[in-house]
């Protein structure tokens, strides 16, 4: 298992790579990635961490892309319904998918001291969670283990 997110590596880069895997696959099912819907991800992979709505449609306001809300939460729903984002349910926020295109089950590791989320990639598959599923004869269509701690830096400051 690879945690993204928690250690240092080139933005730029892991925007560029995102928005671009996106694009890809909205041209190869022909989907439309419009300016805001672009501009959402964009933010997301800026970030890395964990962003409200409201924080996006802040960012987007201040942007000229819109001020009501709808405009972020169908941006929202398109990025999240198509892959390119996740939504962390125990936070009600969102993040970019650091695997766009890939096929894994997400696991979301949440700071709480500085707020950064890392996803790590699992093998759905081979876990207990899915041993207990075929014991009971449960097919799981899609899983998000989400777990709150202290990243390194954080509990390298607290000590």
């Amino acid at each position: 298992m690879s945690a993204i997110g928690f250690h240092p590596h080139n933005h730029d880069s892991c925007i560029q790579t995102g928005v671009s895997a996106a694009a890809e696959t909205c041209a190869a099912e022909g989907l439309q990635l419009t300016d805001v819907r672009r501009r959402v991800l964009e933010i997301l992979l800026e970030k890395h961490r964990a962003l409200g709505a409201y924080d996006i449609l802040e960012m987007l306001r201040a942007e000229g892309m819109g001020s009501q809300p709808p405009v972020a939460y169908r941006a929202l729903a398109f990025l999240t319904k198509h892959g390119f984002a996740h939504k962390i349910e125990r936070l009600n926020k969102f993040v970019a998918c650091s695997d766009i295109g890939g096929n894994h089950t997400p696991a979301f590791l949440i700071c709480t001291g500085c707020d950064q989320v890392a996803e790590a990639h699992l093998e759905a598959s081979a876990g207990r969670l899915s041993k207990a599923a075929d014991a009971v004869g449960f097919t799981i269509e899609r899983a998000v283990l989400e777990a709150e701690g202290l990243c390194q830096s954080c509990r390298e400051a607290a000590a």
